[in-house]
Parts: structure tokens; C-alpha cells; sequence
């Protein structure tokens, strides 16, 4: 038989509006078992994201925030409990459906940048949407694009090592913006970078919430955190408070992503065969 479909045609693309449920984490724990112990990782964790909300997600090393990453991610499962994404219960999906789900639903972005060393950065921007199977032309135009918003038009032929480390970031975040995901999960995104940079960076997420992305990022730096409308603290894989910000960081004027976000699915749907 063949496999069964992780989302339909439909839920590929960033269908739903604002508001809308797109998170949802029903007495989801997460247990290791090391063999002579078992370590709690995330306790009977219940948790609504709504589409085009900014999150941040803060606690000491332990607090169990990057295990909450990693299965949000669809980088590990719950031991017991839900996570729906979009409506889908991932914990019911085959290993090939995960990994579509990671190609399609979800952006990443990571402290350590995650580059392919020996690939440009054109390549790297490309590598998603080579899983997607788009058309080599629609992938370099879209990856030229989206490196040029970032400011590195001018570098989409420097390997990783050619470049600061807030230029990496940048490469990073345009990869992860390829396939129009509707998450952006960003994991100490700003951890390796000067204060220059990490403003920089932080602007371009406040840019994508802007936008209607829904983006949720890891930090332990409450001036991070400061960008977003919403911030989760975590302890000892419990959610301790969970508190809306009422007055975050504004960004400052420069527009680095405008009409980009989203656009990839808006031509596909207008006959756009480049």
C-alpha cells in the first residue's frame, strides 16, 4: 500500500489565518532513559501557538527548553502526550512524513548556523527547496532573492567560511525562509554574535512576525526575549509563567524581507514556471 499523506495539497502551502491554532502541546511529556535512571525531560507540558504570534522561550541549561525545541521541531517525540502541528498529531506520522513536515512546515534556524561547509551560500539557500523537488530555475531565483534581502546579494558565491558570523546567520535565516514555512524555530539564533549583529538579526525575526510568520525562538538573554510578544519561562521541564509582552523592542525602520515572506506559494498559484 502506498504511504499515507502527512498534509494535503492545501496544508503545504500557509493556508490558515491569523490567530488560528497552529501549536498545540496537550500533557506532552518527554522521559530519557539513560538504563539506571530515568531523567524527566518536559513534565505534562500544555501549550496553544496561534499563527503569526512571536514567541520566546527562556530557562537555565536543564530548564528542558531545548527539548521543547527539538520535538517542536519534529527532532524527537514525546514519551507520552500530543503535539499537534497544523492540526496534525506528529506523534502518528512515519519517519519519511516527519521529514516532509520539517521540509515544508518548518524553518530552521541554529546558533551554530548548520551550514554545509564546502557548499556557497547560494547552494545552501537552495538545499531545501531541492528536497521539495521546485525546479532548479525557481530555486536559484528564489534563493538570489532572498540572499539579497538579507543584504549578501553580493555574496552568494562565498563559501561559509568566507563569511562573518552574522552573515552565516543571515544565509541561515534565508534558508530557512526557502520553502515559505509557516514556523520559523530559531534556537539561540543570536548565542555566537556581537551585539550588532544580534540586533540585526532580531530586527529581521520582528520583520517575519510582521509578515504573518509565526516565529518562536530559544534564548536565555532577556534583551533577546525583549523582541517578542509573548515569552515562555521554563524549569526543571516544567512551564513556570507564561506572560504576554506588552511592550517589545521595536525594530528600526530598514525593510530587509519585504514581500518575500510567503511569496513562493503566491507564484506557484498565479502559473509561475520560471
Amino acid at each position: 500500500m502506498p504511504e499515507k499523506t502527512a498534509f494535503s495539497e492545501n496544508e503545504k502551502k500557509n493556508g490558515g489565518k491569523a490567530g488560528d491554532e497552529l501549536i498545540r502541546l496537550v500533557d506532552l511529556a518527554k522521559i530519557y532513559d539513560t538504563g539506571a535512571i530515568k531523567v524527566l525531560g518536559l513534565n505534562r507540558i500544555n501549550l496553544t501557538i496561534r499563527r503569526g504570534e512571536f514567541v520566546a522561550i527562556m530557562g537555565h541549561s536543564g530548564s528542558g527548553k531545548s527539548t521543547l525545541m527539538n520535538i517542536l521541531g519534529c527532532l524527537d517525540r514525546p514519551t507520552l502526550g500530543h503535539y499537534y502541528l497544523d492540526g496534525i498529531d506528529v506523534a502518528d506520522l512515519t519517519p519519511n512524513e516527519l521529514s516532509a513536515i520539517r521540509n515544508r512546515k518548518i524553518g530552521f534556524v541554529f546558533q551554530s548556523f548548520n551550514l554545509i561547509a564546502r557548499t556557497t551560500a547560494l547552494k545552501n539557500v537552495e538545499l531545501p527547496m531541492t528536497y521539495a523537488r521546485i525546479p532548479a530555475g525557481k530555486r536559484t531565483k528564489r534563493a538570489k532573492e532572498l540572499l539579497e534581502c538579507v543584504g549578501l546579494g553580493a555574496r552568494l558565491s562565498h563559501m561559509p567560511n568566507e563569511m562573518s558570523g552574522g552573515q552565516r546567520q543571515r544565509v541561515a535565516i534565508a534558508r530557512a525562509l526557502a520553502n515559505d514555512p509557516p514556523l520559523i524555530l530559531a534556537d539561540e539564533p543570536t548565542g555566537n554574535l556581537d551585539t550588532a549583529a544580534s540586533i540585526e538579526i532580531m530586527e529581521m525575526f520582528s520583520e517575519l512576525h510582521e509578515a504573518g510568520a509565526t516565529v518562536v525562538v530559544v534564548t536565555h538573554e532577556d534583551n533577546i526575549a525583549a523582541y517578542t510578544d509573548r515569552i515562555l519561562r521554563f524549569s526543571d521541564g516544567c512551564m513556570i509563567s507564561d506572560e504576554k509582552n506588552l511592550n517589545p523592542t521595536k525594530r528600526g525602520g530598514k525593510q530587509h524581507l519585504s514581500g518575500l515572506y510567503g511569496s513562493l506559494y503566491r507564484r506557484e498559484e498565479a502559473g509561475d514556471a520560471d
